[in-house]
């Protein structure tokens, strides 16, 4: 039995995960689906859903004291089909903004650093190498699309969109407090966190609360500390795996993505363990005992 057939009000489904109503509660449900540039593919790569959600679980625990969270059980309201996969989770009304902070010069930043010497309008060293680590993470907001790439855009756009000024200074200040507390914890395990990106709520008293997923590979992009080196790109504990063998088969990135070949998908279910395990310290069959029905 899969997610797709819970008898349960679908409130919401994504690239990964799908949203159910549990009336003062949601289900939120990671499926083993992956997506590159956008577009997921039509074989899944097992238990991915399931790492990322024994992440969200640990990340939560571990970050309660900076700002309150959606999280409320991994097995009370969840359903058996779906245990290990899923999270009872409080209702908050989302806001339109996702909250990235960067570490590391990587990916989309480095790329507009390139070509403006900024990143969100924020002005950076020169002589900058890729994968470098900045001087201080850095809070790069981006919108919200309902398709294709979020845009980039700056803390006086984010303010805009938020109308509330105040608002957005809080989710920057908060941002950056979570990425320093997890990228230091990751640290100590031998793993570098080069940028994250957060989303954030608001309850029925309108206070700020953390959604989603969090610090996953997912919505993360972690390193192995000992092969990083500024100046070139850094292998990631993500689908690095599935994204590179995409790009050496001629597709055109446009849907439908092609099948992943099976020691492809193994290869990457294997760096999405890997993550759970170097980050928490435990087995990831530890994991999967206790959330089994």
């Amino acid at each position: 039995m899969t997610a797709a057939s819970l008898d349960l009000p679908l409130v919401a489904s994504g690239k990964v995960r799908e949203m159910y109503d549990l009336g003062d509660r949601l289900l939120m449900v990671a499926s083993d689906r992956i997506s590159t540039y956008d577009v997921v593919h039509p074989n899944t790569i097992p238990d991915k859903g399931k790492v990322l959600t024994g992440l969200s679980v640990f990340w939560f625990a571990k970050t309660g004291h900076i700002v309150r969270n959606h999280y409320v059980s991994a097995t009370d309201d969840v359903p058996a089909e779906v245990r290990g996969r899923a999270l009872a989770v409080r209702k908050l009304k989302m806001l339109p903004v996702e909250c990235v902070v960067r570490g590391y010069i990587t990916g989309s930043g480095w790329k507009d650093y390139q070509e403006t010497g900024k990143v969100s309008g924020i002005e950076l060293p020169p002589g900058l190498r890729e994968s470098q680590k900045l001087p201080t993470p850095i809070f790069t907001p981006s919108t919200k699309a309902e398709v294709g790439h979020d845009e980039a855009i700056d803390l006086e756009q984010a303010s805009e969109i938020l109308g509330d000024r105040d608002l957005a200074g809080r989710l920057r200040d908060v941002s950056i407090q979570l990425y320093r507390f997890a990228a230091d914890h990751a640290a100590e395990r031998g793993v570098i966190l080069a940028d994250t990106k957060f989303e954030f709520g608001l309850d029925d008293r309108g206070e700020l609360v953390l959604g989603d997923e969090v610090l996953t590979p997912d919505s993360s992009r972690f390193w192995p500390a000992d092969q990083w080196e500024a100046g070139r790109p850094v292998p990631s504990f993500d689908k690095q795996f599935v994204r590179d063998w995409a790009s050496s088969t001629g597709w055109d990135k446009t849907p439908p993505a092609p099948e992943i070949p099976d020691d492809v998908v193994q290869g990457t279910r294997a760096k999405y363990v890997e993550a759970y395990e170097k980050i928490t310290g435990e087995s990831f069959d530890a994991w999967l005992a206790r959330t089994a029905a």
